[in-house]
């Protein structure tokens, strides 16, 4: 398969995925999804699991700037993930902000990291597998494409339409483009470390599950919510995140 045709399999890709987007009728933010089944007041501090749950976002974005010392990557690449580990580390905050005070405009400063990670991730990948002055070139737009996704979010929940949809295609694109990617590109050279991001999408559906089950993983414990435990399990994830850049763009081989 030609290089030609492996783009034109991408572009059809990403305009079809962009056309189902629009066809969706708008998607506006659940009024129920701030309420969250753990809500209890410790030390002071209201929705006091979900606040302090976030912690291990903060640790893995430090580990993952410690590693950007010791990096082989190439000086693009390194600026991707300087970024992507930075966006876990604010992820810590910005989630921890908004359920001190769960509500739309808070969620906006959870949103905006998490989008940066996804598009910064999905810059790597594109810069790795692809071709690394196209993945330098699109760095930038799809970091704004991903503010700029949580910013039209929120407008347009404030004036009474709101509309989930392009935050859910940064959200959901990369995850169904990468492998896509991996694919079409493959190459030994490419493979160092790639099974650790089977860990990634693994730990990111569990994350996914126990979001779901908030309410009855409380009810069953009576200790802790399926929403606390989202973020241990996200944060697992953006862990293996780290371990395939320590693997790839280190001479260090990570043993998990």
């Amino acid at each position: 398969m030609t290089k030609k045709t492996k783009y034109l399999i991408l572009l059809s890709f990403t305009l079809t995925a962009i056309v189902v987007t629009l066809m969706l009728r708008p998607i506006p933010q659940d009024v129920g999804y701030h309420q969250f089944a753990d809500q209890r007041r410790i030390l002071n501090i209201p929705n006091f699991s979900n606040v302090v749950s976030n912690l291990p976002f903060l640790f893995v974005g430090v580990f993952g700037l410690t590693k950007l010392k010791s990096s082989i990557a190439p000086s693009p690449i390194k600026r991707m993930y300087l970024i992507m580990f930075l966006s876990i580390f604010l992820t810590a905050f910005g989630s921890a902000f908004y359920h001190y005070k769960p509500d739309n405009n808070s969620l906006v400063y959870d949103r905006i990291p998490m989008a940066l990670v996804f598009m910064a991730f999905l810059s790597s990948v594109i810069a790795s597998w692809i071709d690394i002055n196209a993945g330098a070139k699109l760095f930038i737009p799809l970091l704004l494409m991903g503010i700029s996704s949580v910013i039209l979010w929120n407008y347009s929940e404030l004036k009474g339409h709101g509309d989930l949809r392009f935050y859910g295609f940064v959200q959901f694109f990369p995850i169904l483009i990468i492998p896509l990617i991996f694919v079409l590109f493959r190459n030994p050279e490419n493979n160092k470390g790639l099974f650790l991001l089977v860990w990634v999408i693994v730990w990111y559906l569990v994350a996914k599950l126990l979001e779901t089950f908030d309410s009855g993983i409380y009810t069953y414990t009576n200790f802790i919510s399926g929403h606390s435990l989202k973020h241990i399990a996200a944060a697992i994830a953006t862990l293996y995140m780290v371990r395939f850049f320590e693997a790839k763009y280190t001479n260090f081989n990570p043993k998990i």
